[in-house]
């Protein structure tokens, strides 16, 4: 289990993450973009805003570790606004594709990736309608349950691939309801900003 902590701004996950400057100056520019953008379309809850750093960046970064090394692409589904995918393309996970289907969470995560250079590529379109990726992890964040999420993600996994969901307090019913359709090595991490939240790393998943 990981400690809980609390993350207040970019500094704070500086020293947690042992992040580079440059990184970290991406993570705050995504930061003001989002600030920004938030007043015309609504990106995140607006009563997490204020906690933006702990509740998005973070859950966000705390990914990475569970991440393998021999990555070669990632895959985010529904990415709204670009958590977790954008936030672990900045951390340099490499060719993360975001998939939206929202046109003005679109035209938002293009720009970030504009304005911090990092290598992300956007598909505007519902899961359902996305060729296949062949990604090494996919991902997806308060997207669905289990039990509807895993016959999203698994078209995009090439055979040895991996899932990693972040998932709240109902993460134990979710795998037992999915558990009735669908065979898996699963193994739960606790989330480092939420102590009822933990992280599926779902492998081998097929149809039972």
């Amino acid at each position: 289990m990981f400690h809980v902590k609390h993350f207040h701004s970019a500094s704070d996950l500086r020293l947690y993450f042992l992040l580079s400057e440059p990184v970290v100056a991406k993570l705050e520019a995504y930061a003001e973009l989002l600030v920004k953008w938030q007043q015309k379309i609504n990106l995140v809850g607006p009563e997490s805003l204020p906690e933006l750093w702990h509740r998005h960046v973070a859950d966000s970064a705390q990914l990475l570790p569970l991440i393998p090394k021999s990555t070669r692409r990632l895959v985010d589904l529904g990415a709204g606004a670009g958590f977790p995918g954008l936030v672990l393309s900045i951390l340099g996970v490499p060719d993360v594709h975001l998939v939206e289907s929202d046109q003005r969470k679109a035209v938002f995560l293009r720009e970030v990736i504009r304005v911090t250079e990092c290598s992300a590529v956007v598909h505007v379109a519902r899961i359902e309608q996305v060729e296949p990726l062949a990604a090494d992890v996919v991902t997806a964040r308060a997207l669905a349950p289990l039990v509807r999420l895993i016959p999203l993600a698994l078209p995009h996994l090439v055979g040895s691939g991996i899932c990693v969901f972040p998932k709240g307090k109902a993460a134990e019913d979710e795998l037992t309801e999915a558990g009735k359709e669908w065979i898996m090595a699963a193994r739960r991490v606790g989330s480092i900003t939420d102590p009822h939240a933990s992280i599926l790393v779902l492998s081998e998943v097929k149809r039972g």
